[in-house]
């Protein structure tokens, strides 16, 4: 279960009232969520495969100043090139479907993760939620994402 608090701070985060959110996932070392699980369904109900749900500002511009560095497109070309990698990135898949299955089946949405995966690298801000809710070795591309956006909380107080 959310919190009033927790609840709060999320709006603020992401600028609207949060939908779908069913509990914090994972916290910024200065206490506040930066990854939220969201329901499958929304209440209007609209399926919504993004389970892992990365909400801190800081986080998301770091990340998103790797998207445009063309990061993805190199992920991309290591996941045809690297049968490992191949394989740890299609069991990242399977983890974030089981999750979702574990709160709701939505058949609209049945093999459909998040990301781009299990073949595709199409969003490295689920890569990065996925990894830091389920930790280290959950998403290869994921902890790859982790280390390369470092410490985003350091530089400024997060709000």
């Amino acid at each position: 279960m959310i919190d009033s608090a927790d609840t709060a701070a999320v709006e603020r985060q992401i600028g609207r009232e949060p939908r779908g959110m069913l509990e914090v996932a994972h916290r910024c070392p200065c206490g506040k969520p930066d990854v939220v699980i969201t329901a499958p369904r929304l209440d209007d109900g609209t399926p919504f495969p993004t389970v892992y749900y990365l909400t801190c500002p800081k986080a998301c511009s770091a990340v998103g100043r790797l998207e445009g560095s063309g990061l993805m497109r190199d992920m991309e070309r290591r996941l045809a090139d690297d049968p490992d990698l191949a394989d740890a990135y299609a069991r990242a898949h399977a983890s974030y479907l089981a999750r979702r299955n574990a709160i709701a089946d939505v058949p609209e949405i049945a093999g459909v993760s998040a990301g781009g995966m299990p073949d595709r690298v199409k969003c490295l801000h689920v890569l990065l939620a996925q990894a830091l809710a389920e930790g280290p070795g959950a998403n290869a591309l994921g902890d790859e994402v982790r280390e390369a956006v470092g410490e985003w909380w350091e530089l400024t107080p997060c709000e």
